[in-house]
Parts: structure tokens; sequence; C-alpha cells
């Protein structure tokens, strides 16, 4: 499969929220407008370290990564979190979830960040098959407390 990835673009808007709102199906959650608007506005708003990539073939996207650059407590440098990474299930297992790890991998080389990370739930073994490929998993338990308002 000939792959581009690149930097998400205005025009890029209604094929990256059909791939979001899949995304968020998958993770048992539905879409949200006000968070998707929310979201979509940070990854264009160049004072924010919200951002977004594509993976497209023949013209047409079939994968999506956002991700956030952060300061580290435990480094000089910034860090990478990959928060979310979905390939359309037609195009699966033909190396797009690579190429858009590869390429945030490249990112984080060229721009001198200290880590690049990623989780995933513990059952997602088809994602987890492509992650093992590049590194083991951390061994960190996850631990989330929501705002009950």
């Amino acid at each position: 499969m000939n792959l581009v990835v690149r930097p998400v673009t205005p025009a890029d808007e209604r094929r990256w929220r059909e791939l979001w709102d899949a995304y968020t199906r998958f993770y048992e959650r539905e879409p949200d407008e006000a968070i998707t608007r929310h979201l979509w506005a940070r990854i264009h708003d160049d004072g924010v370290p919200v951002h977004a990539v594509v993976a497209e073939s023949g013209g047409h996207v079939i994968g999506i990564a956002n991700y956030l650059v952060h300061e580290n407590t435990s480094a000089l440098t910034p860090s990478c979190y990959l928060q979310d990474l979905y390939v359309d299930p037609a195009a699966r297992a033909r190396g797009c979830g690579a190429a858009l790890i590869d390429w945030l991998r490249a990112e984080s080389r060229a721009r001198g960040w200290a880590t690049l990370y990623w989780q995933t739930r513990e059952n997602n073994y088809r994602a987890r098959a492509l992650y093992d490929r590049y590194t083991p998993h951390s061994g960190f338990l996850r631990y989330v407390l929501r705002d009950e308002r």
C-alpha cells in the first residue's frame, strides 16, 4: 500500500471526524459534538500543543493520529503522547498504523523530544501486536479520576 502521512489540514475535517467517531465508539463511548468541535479547534490552534496527522492512500484518508507534546519532569526536553490512533477497519493490517507511529517517531527525533509514548487497553490485542514490535509495554498501570459533577 502506498501511504503518505502528513499533518492534518482543515480540508480533512469530514474524514477525520468519521474516523474520530469510529475511534470513540471503539472505546465504548458515544461521540460528543462539543468535544469533537473543541478538539478540532485545538488541533488547528498554533498556541495549543495538540496536533494530528493523517495517513492517506490514493488520496483517501484511512488513518488518524492525534498527539500532544508536553513538558516532562524526567527529561530536559518535551515528550510526545500519542493519545489517539485509529485506522479504518477496511485498511487494517497493511502498514497504516505503523506508518503513523513511524512518522511520529521521526518527528520526535527531529524535534529532540525525550520520549514518544502511548497506551491501549490490555485486551486490544490487534493493536498490541503492532505496538510490541516497537517496544515492550512499560508495565505501568493507569489510574483515572474523573470529575463526577
